[in-house]
């Protein structure tokens, strides 16, 4: 992914789409959901959005596409469950080369930045269970609203999907130490933390927390340290007009360059850029 890149929606003559957006249903807008939806897409089916207002979650139900995580495109197939934070990079397409289509379950939520997103630094960037829970939920609630769309019908729909969304974005159920010791490293991202220090801050192996994060979180202990750094920068870039030399030290960052490096292969922008746009 490029800084240049621009937001895009492409859908192309063979994709089928039905979505439910929060003007159509208050009951969404209730659970603050922006906007739902069930997709069979192909090529060139593509969504780039550079910094989205509110968490997002994304199941494969069947077939293959591409993800933007962790600064790389990664192939998502049937049963796998990718979250997205707000105020993040947030891209995804279909193969070139697939002769059968991609299906995608998807919510988005619609968060105001001072409140605490449902995707946020303690949740998981992808796992390999939930997908099939989210899309016989959609199903549901489009067979409901299609049908006889009674709204307590609905409602239940709704408040199924919303709490799906609750269950899977919370990571840690397993080891209360663990979620210790990301908050104590959330609270000082100037430590210059390494695999070693994370692993015996919450007294476990470093293979250990490595296996851990990549099965809770869906990505590596230090991968894991960065996200929360770019994160804590963009509440800072957000808030004040602090150049990017007095920035960076703050997140754990020994220059403006290496920061900004680190920032544009997480985001998708520079820092400078994420700050014009009024995020």
């Amino acid at each position: 992914m490029k800084a240049e890149w621009q937001e895009s929606t492409v859908d192309g003559a063979r994709t089928r789409r039905w979505s439910l957006d929060a003007g159509q249903c208050p009951e969404l807008k209730a659970c603050h959901i922006a906007w739902l939806g069930l997709d069979s897409v192909y090529p060139p089916y593509q969504r780039v959005r550079l910094a989205p207002s509110g968490s997002y979650f994304l199941a494969t139900l069947a077939g293959e596409g591409r993800v933007w995580l962790e600064g790389r495109w990664q192939k998502v197939t049937a049963g796998s469950l990718c979250l997205a934070p707000p105020r993040g990079l947030n891209a995804f397409h279909a193969v070139e080369s697939q002769t059968k289509p991609w299906e995608i379950a998807w919510i988005r939520y619609d968060e105001a930045p001072w409140t605490k997103p449902m995707v946020g630094a303690g949740s998981p960037l992808r796992l390999g269970q939930g997908a099939e829970d989210f899309g016989r939920v959609l199903r549901g609630l489009r067979a409901e609203w299609d049908g006889d769309c009674d709204a307590e019908m609905v409602r239940h729909w709704v408040a199924l999907a919303h709490g799906l969304a609750l269950r899977r974005s919370s990571a840690w159920r397993s080891s209360s130490r663990i979620a210790e010791m990301w908050e104590t490293v959330a609270s000082d991202l100037t430590v210059d933390w390494k695999l070693s220090s994370l692993a015996a801050a919450c007294s476990v192996s470093a293979e250990h927390l490595r296996r851990l994060c990549r099965s809770e979180l869906g990505r590596t202990p230090m991968e894991h340290v960065t996200f929360l750094r770019i994160r804590r920068s963009q509440d800072l870039l957000a808030a004040s007009d602090a150049k990017l030399d007095a920035i960076a030290p703050q997140v754990g960052y020994r220059s403006a360059e290496v920061f900004s490096r680190a920032f544009v292969r997480c985001t998708g922008m520079t820092p400078t850029q994420f700050r014009e746009r009024g995020h």
